[in-house]
């Protein structure tokens, strides 16, 4: 059984919740333009960027390709500009400054220390970041407040130093998610079929296992505090922590550990 088969429930309020995330793009773009699409090319992302098609925005749409992405989750770019017939962008980090990391560190250094892991973040994330947001006035995003405790607080639209962070997912439920992707046929990572709820750089993401929050997968040897690249922290580095929300797996059933992906060399 697939994610969509299974987790494609859609809240008592669902069109409410939708029409606001149109609503919400539509202001956006008439209010913060330029404004670009940050996708993570996960489920999230996916929704927002058929909304942006939906609302008829202009926008545009990048990618930070880290080098270390799952084949699965790069196959997406070219099915995003054959279906929305749009390009999207792709900013990579600077070669000879990832080659000379990995050299000085090897290539496992995010498992070595917290702050190995979040120079390898900075050198791959934050700083292709930088290039891919220059010029632009408002950035979406597809954060979820349901989807950690480090993103209860996730507001419709943040404003930050530079430019503004639109959240138009942010009251969205996994379910919501899943039941618009259902709706509409968006093509998906097929690593969401196979326990994997939030992906990033494949040595970096696993799949989960029952009762596990969200955001389980990612970084999963870190303390549960540490666990954001920088993408999407404040200013300060601090949330306040709620509850996270615990992940369904593909069958409440399952009670064995489900195998971890082979980490690449």
């Amino acid at each position: 059984m697939g994610a969509i088969s299974l987790y494609a429930k859609a809240s008592p309020d669902f069109a409410q919740k939708l029409a606001h995330s149109l609503a919400l793009l539509k202001s956006s773009a008439a209010t913060f333009a330029p404004l670009t699409q940050a996708s993570s090319l996960g489920a999230e992302d996916m929704v927002v960027t058929h909304l942006m098609q939906e609302a008829s925005i202009e926008a545009s749409v990048f990618v930070l390709d880290t080098g270390m992405l799952h084949a699965e989750t790069v196959a997406l770019i070219a099915r995003i500009e054959e279906r929305y017939t749009r390009k999207v962008d792709v900013y990579r980090p600077v070669a000879k400054v990832a080659d000379a990391f990995v050299q000085d560190n090897g290539a496992d250094a995010m498992y070595k220390s917290l702050e190995l892991r979040k120079a390898c973040c900075h050198i791959r994330k934050m700083e292709p970041l930088e290039r891919a947001l220059a010029g632009k006035n408002g950035w979406l995003t597809g954060l979820r407040r349901e989807q950690s405790s480090a993103r209860a607080e996730v507001h419709d639209v943040e404003e930050q130093a530079e430019r503004a962070k639109i959240n138009p997912l942010a009251d969205w439920t996994w379910g919501d998610v899943w039941h618009y992707i259902a709706l509409h046929n968006i093509p998906y990572n097929p690593l969401h079929d196979a326990f994997f709820p939030s992906i990033g750089c494949a040595p970096c993401t696993r799949a989960v296992t029952l009762g596990e929050d969200f955001r389980s997968g990612r970084w999963w040897w870190e303390q549960e505090s540490a666990k954001e690249c920088g993408l999407h922290v404040s200013a300060d580095g601090t949330h306040e922590a709620q509850e996270p929300a615990a992940f369904e797996p593909l069958s409440s059933r399952v009670s064995s550990i489900i195998p971890i992906r082979e980490i690449p060399a």
